[in-house]
């Protein structure tokens, strides 16, 4: 993709095929007609050389892209510095979703170039913002193109920070007062929430060192009444607040782990305390059973008893009877010791 005042937006698959050559002057004095922007998805060797030669880049930042360094830095070199930044695709139905995806700048002082591997939604933003700044006159500079992309860039992290701080506050909530068989996903649901905070501030973390090596480098180029560094500055705010706010959902997210885990300890305790309850009150059962087993087996033994070879039936009631009154004394006891 280059982007220039002359050409407006010119796409191309292939850097040689862009169609440079179909103006009114030639190639040489098209690109110092004005300040362009050159965007190249996934460079080939050849077109990374092709490039090198032309600006003049250095082996070290040549060898950073097409290498993908995934260090976030803003080196300076002669005639340039280079900013390697990442973000991430944003696209909820990819198999790629919160993947990193290295982007590479350089900035000159007549033209910006970026390198990134995979294809970025932030180019056609970027784009937009300066159609809208041509309508009021407004002067587009390589340092203010380079601040709109690392804006753009920041901004794609908002949606998901908003949905995560949205998500750990359900978790907070919930986290508590859910019954037991409403929470067989809450711990899953603990695990995904942290893991997305974890590489939301791996990718921001050293965002904020970045910036600030980029406002300086921007500072010794810039006229003092330029408000790029301004903006810049404004970046540096943004990321260090998303950053704050992520270190606030993972203590959150901490905390509401440990409830769920005391919440489970305290319920497991509970069912215990209740199986118990049912044993001791089967114990205290069988208490009173036992003697009467007893008795009853004494009497149903195959020998002599007494009262077997009486006629009436005054043995077995008064068996019966001495069967209920160990019974009742046994209740007694069990009831004078809060068993049942």
């Amino acid at each position: 993709m280059f982007h220039s005042d002359v050409t407006d937006t010119v796409r191309s698959p292939l850097f040689e095929t862009l169609p440079l050559g179909c103006y009114d002057m030639e190639v040489r004095d098209l690109l110092a007609s004005g300040p362009f922007w050159l965007d190249v998805c996934r460079p080939t060797a050849e077109e990374m050389g092709t490039l090198t030669r032309v600006f003049k880049i250095h082996p070290l930042t040549a060898e950073d892209i097409m290498t993908e360094e995934t260090r976030e830095k803003c080196e300076a070199f002669p005639g340039y510095y280079f900013i390697a930044i990442r973000t991430f695709d944003s696209d909820q139905y990819s198999p790629n979703y919160m993947q990193p995806i290295n982007v590479y700048i350089i900035v000159f002082r007549e033209c910006i170039l970026s390198f990134h591997m995979q294809p970025i939604t932030h180019l056609n933003n970027v784009l937009n913002r300066v159609e809208q700044l041509k309508l009021y006159g407004s002067h587009i500079s390589p340092d203010w193109l380079n601040y709109a992309l690392i804006d753009d860039i920041t901004d794609g992290f908002m949606p998901s920070l908003r949905h995560i701080e949205l998500e750990v506050d359900a978790i907070d909530e919930l986290v508590l007062i859910l019954k037991e068989r409403e929470q067989s996903d809450m711990l899953r649901r603990i695990g995904h929430a942290r893991k997305r905070v974890m590489v939301l501030l791996r990718l921001l973390i050293t965002k904020a060192d970045v910036i600030k090596a980029v406002i300086k480098r921007c500072a010794q180029r810039l006229a003092p009444e330029s408000e790029t560094t301004l903006y810049l500055g404004d970046i540096q705010d943004h990321i260090i607040t998303m950053v704050q706010n992520l270190n606030h959902c993972d203590k959150t997210l901490t905390r509401s782990h440990s409830n769920y885990l005391a919440q489970i300890s305290i319920e497991i305790t509970q069912a215990s305390n209740r199986t118990n309850d049912v044993v001791l009150k089967m114990t205290a059962l069988a208490s009173i059973l036992v003697p009467l087993n007893i008795i009853t087996g004494l009497w149903g033994m195959n020998v002599k008893v007494p009262g077997e070879e009486e006629e009436g039936l005054g043995w077995f009631f008064g068996i019966v009877t001495g069967m209920i009154l160990v019974a009742v004394c046994s209740f007694i006891v069990v009831r004078r010791h809060n068993i049942v």
